[in-house]
């Protein structure tokens, strides 16, 4: 693309998944009124997740994304986000001690409200309305006034965000990420588990190495490193409008940088190459993922990466693959001969959430935990065979004990859904199956580490 970029030359593209807003002056002003408000962060944090992500890319880190579906305006709260917080701080440092490599934490948090959706409707009990696209857009209530797209919501999304934000800051550097603390919560979960046994040795041996520390003088409380941490926030950039109004230049760069989250990414509906979505990236300078579904060929992730990532920048770009654990095998190794072939620098991530989605037999839209895990495992072991770095993980998960995703060590059955089926849009992990997963990614790390990826037992055998 040799066009000029602008933070509004996406508006001469063609874009999918738009709401229909009924009062094109009420969205322009809501607009306007957002691009003079504070960022929600700032260029040198972003610069600093690309840092971290290029160690991904080499090798040298792992990547751990994950959080709500679609976040919501009734459900905020600071218990909620306290609750996903340390949940993402255990399974980070089960990775983290099994992979002997810093993890790099990134929450689908604080910004993730608009949601792609298959058709413009939805039809029940004969009654045909708009589809929900997210609390940033509309009403999930299923009544004609609700599902009208207001842009009033973008301004609550974004006061959301702000008080959100300010809370994990809080969280990450004021005491609440101390290392022996998160290790106290993982001891709690292992009572608990019905996996425990299974879990103990590592456990254990972060238990041992924790002990070292301390006996040799070291204060978990007081040292810096081991008291905070680096927590940064992402979000599907689907609302253009609202991601223009955001878009800031970096007084010290000159260079654009989105400020509605750290990181932000493309979705595996809207990443045509001539389209509106793939123009607004091209021109920002923080990192950006990239989601490649199974109607992704590796010419067309070429051109894409072309375009995304022209200076082959190390930590710019994350490819996040959502195959389903039957098509996984498929379609991602030509992909990664492509990039390997080519040179191209990115981290590989693995999805395996979205094409995992069933419907219960109880009607209820769910996710097998043994096929989540099965295709984590397969992207582990084919990037064993071609030589590359399984990078990370992406996964719709929250820090409450919601049943939404059938198995996992509790065993959760179509039946039992109904009991706390919470979420306003895809089925999430809860908060045990979540870390369950976390341990058995250790699993998968540690052989990696050892040079040879074995095959997992799936969830029934666990």
């Amino acid at each position: 693309m040799s066009e000029r970029w602008t933070p509004e030359s996406w508006r001469s593209k063609p874009v999918l998944q738009v709401p229909d807003y009924p009062d094109a002056k009420a969205l322009a002003d809501v607009e306007a009124q957002l691009a003079t408000f504070p960022p929600l962060v700032f260029a040198g944090e972003a610069r600093n997740l690309k840092k971290a992500l290029a160690r991904v890319a080499a090798g040298e880190a792992f990547l751990l994304q994950g959080g709500d579906c679609a976040e919501s305006f009734a459900e905020h709260g600071a218990n909620n986000i306290r609750d996903f917080f340390r949940v993402l701080l255990q399974m980070a440092v089960v990775l983290t001690y099994a992979g002997a490599v810093p993890v790099v934490k990134v929450g689908r948090i604080a910004g993730q409200f608009a949601k792609p959706r298959s058709s413009p409707t939805e039809k029940v009990g004969g009654v045909e309305l708009p589809s929900y696209r997210g609390d940033i857009v509309n009403d999930i209530a299923f009544t004609k006034e609700a599902r009208v797209p207001d842009p009033q919501r973008q301004l609550m999304a974004y006061r959301q965000s702000a008080a959100t934000l300010n809370l994990l800051r809080a969280f990450a550097t004021g005491g609440f990420a101390n290392l022996g603390s998160v290790h106290q919560w993982m001891l709690g979960f292992l009572k608990d588990s019905p996996q425990s046994r299974r879990y103990k040795e590592l456990a254990d041996r972060i238990s041992d190495a924790l002990n070292f520390m301390r006996a040799c003088g070291l204060d978990l409380e007081s040292h810096p490193e081991l008291r905070a941490t680096d927590f940064y926030t992402s979000h599907e950039a689907l609302l253009l409008g609202y991601e223009q109004a955001l878009t800031r230049v970096d007084s010290t760069t000159g260079d654009w940088y989105a400020t509605s989250g750290h990181m932000i990414w493309i979705g595996d509906r809207t990443r045509q190459l001539d389209h509106g979505h793939v123009e607004y990236f091209r021109g920002i300078k923080n990192p950006i993922g990239l989601k490649c579904g199974p109607s992704l060929k590796p010419d067309e992730l070429l051109k894409l990466i072309d375009v995304l990532n022209p200076d082959n920048e190390p930590g710019r770009l994350t490819l996040i693959n959502r195959f389903g654990s039957d098509k996984v095998a498929d379609h991602l190794p030509g992909l990664i001969r492509a990039v390997k072939r080519e040179g191209r620098v990115v981290v590989w991530s693995c999805d395996p959430m979205h094409g995992n989605t069933i419907t219960s037999t109880t009607g209820y839209k769910t996710r097998p935990f043994d096929r989540v895990l099965s295709e984590v495992k397969s992207f582990f072991t084919i990037h064993a065979a071609e030589g590359t770095h399984a990078g990370g993980v992406h996964l719709e998960m929250t820090g409450q004990d919601v049943t939404e995703c059938i198995g996992g060590a509790r065993a959760i059955t179509d039946e039992d859904l109904n009991d706390r089926y919470h979420t306003v849009c895809d089925p999430r992990l809860n908060a045990e199956q979540s870390i369950d997963m976390a341990f058995l990614i250790a699993e998968l790390l540690k052989q990696e580490r050892a040079g040879k990826v074995r095959p997992m037992p799936t969830a029934a055998g666990l």
